[in-house]
């Protein structure tokens, strides 16, 4: 260890800081993690008038405490009783004094010496470390981390990381007329990639096995220092800090030290800034200059380089999120090929023009009770044309290609997951043994030690005792399901709360949209009652977006929690269980109001006279004369863009630097101003990323995605121009996740990963559920259906003229209940009968006001869709699945030629070996035939060790390095 503290008695100066500032300061040994913490150094004071009133800053060597503790001493002059001690002098020390810790400075004690323990049991482990001086009386203080080959070699074979070898081989390409094409698509697409350095042969890759010092002659090592890349180093490090305990307060681990604040954080080191006018040039500027800059929105991103600095999970992400990006090009052109077929067929549509035709006098009935006059239909007229953009043939078959889309999409990711396996040496990778989450363990240790009966008045170093003695006799005891019981309840009765509290939230806009309604209709202003609709629509689903944006931020919270008492075993179950509560909690919330318009508005109304009230005197809110679709391609255009406009990218950006300059305030605060000569002006690496965010993990970057592809993919058949918008929005989201990680963001820990892990599962599900969703939108809130039966079964010429007045049902004015009927209404002597759009039977039928025959044809009509609709898309995905396989047939034969080239090197590279011990036997037998006796049984060693080896060859792996 170098010990940068400086004591009392000395004046010297410190050793200048590393020029880079991703060294220790000898500037050779690499700084491979940093720990930061703040410290307070407490004041000694000196008794009651003597000597000078002023503070003096306590000596790092001869700091006393209460309980005396020194650091370089003990001594125990403590009070046993209760009253306040007399001030003391140390003996042989005159004028220092024992002065009683309060409770704070206690505090600052037990983690100063809970960090002298954990870096004592780091170096131990093997790592070197090298701390700043604490000068002042409080501040912070970094403690930087290197790992030495020693360490680096036994953790990477411990890890099972899969290093290069010596050997390249060539990966054979398909040929014939892929081949021509792939050629082709690369020099199409040359100016569209990053400038970052590749593979001189791109045809020949390495070798990589497990790494093993035993059999260190196979890889390509060429210097010790760079064997490694950072990246592995910094994760070699992680898994170390991870698994050192401390005996102070339980502590398993660098989380535990963290979650009491003992240290405020621990990251690895960026490497260097990623601008600046000095002409290094770092992964991190080469980053951000071909990837991390809105003005390089077209280009590809640079995987590899990616996953080399960020590692094998979030390069995964990001490789997903592309894919899933030029998915999106062709959706959004069919989509557009889609809304152009709605623009063009709108002048002849029949409907359309039979509800504009004024001379088409239906008198449609009031729209609420006495306020509400009788309407022509044709006021419509405008809300009938613009539901024809999005309601007509087209979007049957835009429903389809979605289906087929997403089936497409999914099966292609497998695909690029295994190679993207392949090239990264992830293949045949194992699940790591994870460590216990401390929660877990403290939970185990205090059942443990509840069954052994101790009290809590039992001393603590008996407790560390207990502790130590428990964790190494009962293993394999674990929680059982009686002690997460109190857990599991709370997560059920809490998520069925919140999920009715999204219900609640969803009622309460429906309970506005309906007074609102009725509010305005009595509005003597002519233009304020005309547009009633519009104005409740427009600010209802505002009021949605504002609704579903707080509730999600809260839901976020929450589903943390829940997961947190629920106490899981390892940071893998942790964070599946995780995402699970917040995608249901955000999926009800966002998907809800869209819901509601989709299959309940209107269906609950009642008809004239019979009319269904929320309260008393306020109707349930009918669907526009156009049908319900419009409404929500509104509803759903608006809160996807929303989302996407607010919470995707203005919090994204704004949050991290609100959090960044709150932080820096604090600190600013809480550090004294106190200037001393041996602080380096410039800010080194350690300061530079202690400032940044911390990286809290993927999880929300993924649900904003998967959020996303739920409106690409679930109502799809209302809205085709989502893809475009998700399209646009993923353009600019690629570059600004890119630019948080790189600019904004400390360094996140490497972590290896074969799959994106339970999104694929959610992702496959939304696509399954979208089939279904679909098919009922066409079916039900659409007039698809209808518009076919009566084509088909009702027009007396087989075409669309007459399909208005068929779905309008007749009533009674002289029906309407008393006190419901228009008050002053200068049409009510000549109106005899208004028309509703139901299929019911008229008022001088004998079952007058049920329904007709047309309703329950259409009705089966509507689910015969739904069935075949269904099925028909299920079996198109399944056959699409199925003729895609998962595993590129190039990727598999690689696979497989990398086997057996694994196995000829490891013979030959043994048979090499053997020759070469051979032939050394040989010449040192014959060198000293006539030596003395001493080198004829040094000879006689080694012609034993010949024939044993000749015997057993297969032995030879692990005896070759004692020789």
């Amino acid at each position: 260890i170098i010990n940068n503290y400086l004591d009392g008695m000395q004046g010297g100066a410190v050793d200048k800081a590393s020029p880079s500032g991703m060294h220790f300061r000898d500037s050779k040994r690499k700084v491979d993690y940093v720990l930061a913490y703040h410290y307070r150094k407490r004041l000694a004071r000196h008794p009651p008038g003597v000597g000078s009133p002023e503070p003096t800053h306590r000596s790092a060597s001869l700091a006393l405490v209460s309980n005396g503790g020194t650091e370089k001493g003990r001594a125990e002059p403590q009070q046993q009783d209760g009253s306040q001690p007399a001030p003391q002098e140390w003996p042989g020390l005159p004028g220092m004094e024992v002065i009683q810790l309060g409770p704070l400075d206690a505090l600052e004690e037990e983690k100063r010496l809970q960090r002298e323990e954990y870096e004592r049991n780091l170096l131990e482990a093997g790592l070197e470390i090298e701390k700043d001086p604490e000068n002042k009386s409080q501040g912070l203080s970094f403690v930087r981390i290197h790992a030495p080959w020693q360490v680096l070699s036994r953790e990477a074979e411990l890890l099972k990381i899969k290093m290069p070898t010596k050997k390249m081989y060539e990966i054979t390409e398909e040929g014939g007329i892929l081949k021509t094409l792939n050629e082709i698509w690369c020099k199409l697409t040359e100016p569209l990639q990053p400038l970052v350095p590749q593979q001189e042969n791109n045809n020949m890759k390495s070798l990589s096995y497990p790494f093993s010092r035993e059999k260190i002659y196979l890889y390509d090592i060429k210097d010790k220092d760079t064997f490694f890349d950072n990246a592995t180093r910094s994760r070699i490090v992680r898994e170390i800090l991870k698994r050192t305990s401390t005996k102070a307060r339980n502590s398993m681990g660098i989380g535990t030290l963290i979650a009491n604040n003992v240290y405020d954080a621990a990251y690895p080191l960026h490497d260097g800034e990623y601008e600046g006018q000095n002409d290094d040039m770092n992964e991190r500027k080469l980053l951000y200059r071909e990837w991390a800059r809105y003005g390089v929105f077209y280009k590809f991103q640079p995987i590899n380089l990616i996953r080399k600095y960020f590692g094998e999970k979030i390069g995964l992400y990001f490789a997903w999120l592309g894919l899933y990006t030029e998915f999106l090009i062709p959706s959004s052109v069919v989509g557009i090929i889609v809304f152009l077929y709605g623009c063009i067929t709108i002048e002849s549509d029949i409907p359309s023009k039979e509800m504009c035709d004024q001379r088409n006098a239906f008198t449609m009935c009031p729209l609420c009770d006495k306020f509400c006059d009788y309407w022509n239909l044709s006021s419509a007229c405008a809300t009938a044309r613009a539901s024809h953009l999005f309601d007509n043939p087209a979007t049957v078959f835009f429903s389809i290609f979605m289906a087929l889309w997403a089936t497409m999409f999914l099966e292609q990711w497998k695909r690029l997951q295994m190679r993207l396996s392949y090239f990264w040496d992830l293949t045949g990778l194992e699940e790591e043994e994870e460590h216990p989450r401390p929660e877990y363990e403290t939970k185990l240790l205090q059942k443990k030690l509840k069954n052994k009966n101790i009290t809590t008045e039992n001393s603590k170093e008996f407790c560390n005792v207990c502790y130590l003695c428990a964790l190494s006799q009962d293993e394999k005891e674990k929680l059982t399901w009686n002690d997460r019981m109190p857990g599991y309840a709370a997560n059920f009765g809490l998520i069925l709360f919140m999920i009715m509290l999204t219900f609640s939230a969803v009622f309460g806009v429906i309970v506005y949209r309906i007074t609102t309604a009725a509010a305005l209709s009595f509005s003597t202003n002519e233009t304020t009652r005309s547009n009633v609709r519009v104005t409740v629509t427009a600010t209802a689903v505002i009021i949605n977006l504002v609704v579903i944006l707080i509730l999600d931020e809260i839901y976020g919270a929450v589903a943390k929690w829940l997961t947190e008492i629920e106490l899981p075993k390892t940071e893998k179950t942790f964070e599946e269980r995780l995402i699970l509560k917040a995608f249901l909690l955000k999926f009800v919330n966002s998907y809800a109001p869209i819901f509601y318009v989709a299959f309940f508005k209107g269906r609950f109304v009642g008809r004239p006279g019979h009319y269904v009230y929320v309260f008393d005197g306020y109707r349930m809110e009918e669907c526009a004369p156009g049908g319900c679709l419009m409404e929500l391609c509104i509803q759903l255009s608006i809160i996807m863009l929303g989302k996407q406009l607010i919470q995707n990218n203005l919090f994204e950006i704004g949050i991290p630097k609100l959090k960044k300059l709150f932080r820096k305030l604090k600190d600013e605060r809480t550090e004294p101003k106190e200037m001393h000569t041996n602080q380096s002006k410039d800010p080194q690496q350690w300061d530079l990323d202690y400032t940044l965010e911390p990286f809290t993990g993927l999880t929300p970057e993924y649900m904003e995605m998967i959020i996303q592809f739920g409106f690409v993919t679930l109502f799809v058949a209302s809205f085709p121009l989502a893809p475009l918008f998700a399209l646009l929005n993923n353009i600019i989201e690629v570059r600004l996740d890119a630019k948080k990680f790189v600019t904004e963001l400390r360094r996140p820990d490497t972590v290896r990963a074969k799959d994106i892990g339970i999104w694929y599962n959610i992702l496959s599900c939304i696509g399954k559920l979208s089939v279904i969703i679909n098919a009922f939108v066409i079916a039900v809130t659409s007039d698809f259906i209808p518009r076919l039966m009566y084509q088909y079964a009702y027009s007396q010429n087989g075409t669309m003229h007459g399909f208005i007045n068929h779905t309008l049902s007749y009533f009674n004015v002289s029906h309407l209940k008393a006190g419901t009927q228009p008050e002053n209404s200068p049409f009510a002597q000549d109106v005899l009968f208004c028309r509703f759009k139901d299929y019911r039977e008229p008022p001088w039928s004998q079952n007058q006001y049920e329904f007709s025959k047309q309703y329950w044809a259409v009705l089966s009509a509507r689910l015969a869709f739904v069935i075949l609709f269904q099925n028909l898309v299920m079996f198109l995905s399944v056959l699409v699945d199925w003729l895609i396989p998962d595993i590129p047939k190039d990727i598999s034969e690689q696979i497989k030629k990398e086997k057996s080239v694994l196995v000829d090197f490891f013979l030959k590279e043994e048979h090499e070996k053997l020759k070469l011990i051979e032939s050394f036997i040989s010449r040192d037998k014959l060198k000293h035939e006539s030596g003395t006796k001493g080198e004829r049984i040094r000879a006689a060693s080694f012609c034993h060790f010949n024939r044993s080896q000749k015997g057993s060859f297969a032995s030879f792996s692990s005896q070759h390095t004692e020789v």
